[in-house]
C-alpha cells in the first residue's frame, strides 16, 4: 500500500458512509484511490471532476479571485468534495448525502494537508 492510499483510506474510514477517495493530477489522471465500486468507473468519475476543477481554476483566474480551495457537488445519492492539494493535484472524497457536510470537509481537508506534505 502506498502512503497516498493510506492517507485516502484514513479519510474514507473517518467519514461515515464514504464511498471512496482519490488523489489525482490536475488533468484527472488518478495517482491512487480507495473505493468500494468499480475501479474503472471511479477513475472516470475522478477524471471528470479534474476537468471541472480545471474550469473553475480558469474562471477564478480570469476574474482574479485566486485559486480554488475546494468545491462540493451534491445530488440525491452522492456528495463529491474536491479539494486542491498542491501543484495542480487534488483530493476527492465521495460520500452519502446523509452525512453532515462538515464531516466530509474535515476528512478531505486533513487528507489534502497530509498529501501535500508527502509530495514535498
Amino acid at each position: 500500500m502506498t502512503i497516498f492510499r493510506s492517507i485516502l483510506r484514513r479519510a474514507v474510514e473517518d467519514t461515515p458512509s464514504a464511498v471512496g477517495g482519490a488523489f489525482a493530477a490536475g488533468d484527472g489522471e488518478m495517482v491512487d484511490a480507495v473505493a468500494t465500486g468499480d475501479p474503472t468507473e471511479w477513475a472516470l468519475l475522478t477524471a471528470h471532476y479534474g476537468v471541472i476543477l480545471g474550469h473553475l481554476e480558469a474562471a477564478l483566474g480570469t476574474l482574479h479571485f485566486g485559486g480554488t480551495e475546494y468545491f462540493v457537488v451534491t445530488n440525491q445519492k452522492l456528495v463529491v468534495i474536491v479539494h486542491t492539494v498542491d501543484a495542480g493535484y487534488f483530493a476527492l472524497l465521495a460520500l452519502s448525502p446523509r452525512v453532515p457536510l462538515a464531516i466530509g470537509l474535515e476528512s478531505v481537508r486533513n487528507a489534502a494537508i497530509e498529501l501535500r506534505q508527502e509530495m514535498r
